[in-house]
């Protein structure tokens, strides 16, 4: 079987075992998104989700928090951890967002990467969720699951793992991909502990490496 026909198979188990197959932070406009993914590095989803609640009760648009002391934007979202520089990120890039784009957030790839605080993975988030392009989010849970299932071969890195994953995963399946292997990843293939093989949708395609 290669790599291609193994993802194929993984791809429909995993859709059969998770129907829906949303984003787990929650948001209701683009440039909520795009701070919530900021504040999500080394933080659980479910915590950004009642961290931000208290920061758009304050600043409910890009004005009003592109206008915001980068003090008062941290008081706000240090439960997240990393309050300073994810702070001074979201600041800078409201900033951006009001003075360049009238407040909206692009809808180019490469306008995304430029953002203060954006790199592969939140702009590939905005790609597929807000403007449903083919889009590869490289989480940590993807990159975990992806080498265990032998999608690829030993790769750590965020970037060459997406390159890896665009040449076998149809680019209209690669953003819900992702989000069913958070589902997988936090409910079965965990990372903390050893992976629930047993009651595994996947356990007759995955070549369980890296366990």
């Amino acid at each position: 079987m290669t790599k291609k026909q193994r993802a194929m198979e993984i791809i429909a188990l995993l859709k059969e075992e998770y129907p829906v197959a949303d984003c787990t932070l929650d948001y209701d406009q683009a440039w909520k998104l795009l701070v919530s993914v900021r504040l999500a590095a080394q933080c659980t989803d479910a915590r950004v989700n009642v961290v931000v609640e208290d920061l758009y009760a304050k600043y409910p648009n890009v004005e009003a928090l592109a206008e915001a002391k980068v003090e008062d934007i941290e008081r706000i979202v240090k439960p997240c951890g990393l309050g300073h520089s994810k702070a001074r990120d979201i600041s800078a890039c409201m900033k951006v967002l009001r003075d360049e784009y009238e407040g909206k957030v692009p809808d180019q790839f490469e306008q995304l990467l430029a953002l203060p605080g954006v790199g592969r993975k939140s702009a590939n988030l905005i790609m597929g969720d807000v403007f449903g392009q083919p889009a590869i989010v490289t989480d940590t849970h993807c990159i975990r699951l992806v080498n265990r299932m032998g999608l690829v071969d030993g790769i750590k890195e965020p970037k060459k793992v997406e390159m890896a994953l665009w040449k076998i995963i149809p680019p209209e399946e690669g953003s819900d991909f992702c989000h069913r292997l958070v589902y997988h990843g936090r409910a079965v293939c965990t990372a903390r502990t050893r992976p629930d093989c047993e009651h595994c949708c996947l356990k007759d395609v995955c070549l369980k490496k890296g366990l």
